[in-house]
């Protein structure tokens, strides 16, 4: 069985690799798709042996070339379109962080019999044309954050939502719990990025700390479990432990946990055509930690979960630009050009931005992004 990576530099790329090989001694990898990350990638090489390599940075091809065994080719970018539009993976998981990841998304769907879904991106840009993708290829969606990965153990989403009151998707609060956010004007990057319980990307530990991850979570679990916004709400859970939680109108409340390990979604995920059983994989001991706290969201701790309670997310637009904003703040914070609190005032400006153009397709997901882009940096002039 054949599995692609996007995103094999990255954490859950390689936490994906390690599952495989600890534990699916028939799957092949096939494909390892890396942004620029050179000696990780040089080292999966000679692990994994792949098929194909391709490398999102072509500055880094000749790096690449040096580097390369006999045994894999490199895809330029055409090949790898010419590669996902005519052949057929078994799993592919979809590690890229940012709105970039979008380019392949088309592609990878018409390619692959199972996808693990962590670039959020995909998701949350394109949601609104997401049916018409799982109508028209014969593929299933799994999603890995563990919120939404929580979701899919407990509820048979094929049933309408007639029972259901609400579910709550869980955040630890990131590195700053229960501190004001006015108060944070002179936290650094590397303090912003320290997430308490998970192991993650810059990008997606920034997001926790902020709270957009929970925001763009939501976003997710609409589009993926078409699940109403108004049934859709965040509570703050610092154990990272129980990831999701189901209200039901008979007064009935299910919660879902398990262990902040992302091997236990990856494994999952490839254990869906297997049924093995995990050896070094292990549950939450409750007898020993049973201290379980939720609370619900403060405005004044997390004012961009409030900002985006009230944005109409009826219209796709509003999210890809919330989205967009977001990831242009989070660069301009990491390369130091703005301080932390700046990131709320860069949401809130830019997601009131008018654009005209439509999105009724993935390439016009792309041009629109392309455009706010564009924008974003011709109208934004920040002087330190």
């Amino acid at each position: 069985m054949k599995v692609n990576i996007f995103g094999s530099t990255g954490y859950i790329g390689k936490k994906s690799l390690e599952i495989i090989n600890n534990y699916f001694p028939d799957l092949k990898i096939n494909l390892l798709c890396a942004n620029r990350n050179i000696n990780i990638l040089e080292k999966q090489i000679k692990i994994y042996i792949p098929k194909y390599v391709y490398l999102f940075d072509e500055k880094k091809l000749k790096d690449l070339k040096k580097i390369i065994t006999k045994n894999t080719k490199i895809l330029n970018k055409k090949d790898l379109f010419i590669y996902l539009n005519n052949t057929k993976s078994d799993f592919t998981v979809l590690a890229v962080s940012g709105h970039k990841s979008l380019n392949y998304f088309e592609s990878i769907i018409k390619n692959t019999k199972f996808l693990g879904l962590v670039s959020k991106e995909c998701i949350v840009s394109a949601g609104h044309i997401f049916t018409k993708f799982k109508k028209n290829n014969n593929i299933k969606i799994f999603p890995l954050d563990s919120e939404h990965f929580s979701m899919n153990q407990l509820f048979d989403f094929s049933k309408k939502y007639f029972h259901l009151n609400k579910i709550y998707l869980t955040a630890s609060g990131g590195p700053f719990l229960n501190q004001n956010h006015n108060d944070l004007k002179n936290v650094t990057f590397n303090q912003a990025i320290n997430h308490p319980k998970w192991s993650m990307g810059y990008k997606n530990s920034l997001d926790s700390a902020t709270l957009v991850n929970k925001c763009l979570e939501l976003v997710e679990a609409h589009y993926l479990f078409d699940i109403p916004f108004n049934k859709l709400d965040i509570l703050i859970h610092p154990q990272a432990l129980v990831h999701s939680i189901f209200e039901f109108k008979n007064y009935v409340t299910n919660m879902v946990y398990f262990y902040h390990d992302m091997s236990i979604p990856l494994f999952n995920f490839f254990n869906q055509k297997f049924n093995y059983v995990p050896k070094k994989i292990n549950n939450y001991n409750f007898k020993k930690n049973n201290l379980l706290k939720f609370s619900p969201i403060k405005k004044r701790h997390y004012p961009i979960y409030d900002f985006f309670n009230n944005l109409d997310k009826n219209d796709p637009k509003n999210i890809i630009k919330f989205n967009m904003a977001n990831e242009f703040a989070v660069n301009l914070f990491k390369n130091k050009k703005i301080i932390y609190t700046d990131i709320f005032k860069i949401i809130k400006k830019f997601t009131f931005l008018n654009l005209y153009s439509s999105v009724n397709t993935i390439n016009e997901v792309i041009d629109y992004h392309n455009e706010f882009e564009q924008k974003l940096n011709s109208v934004y002039a920040y002087k330190k």
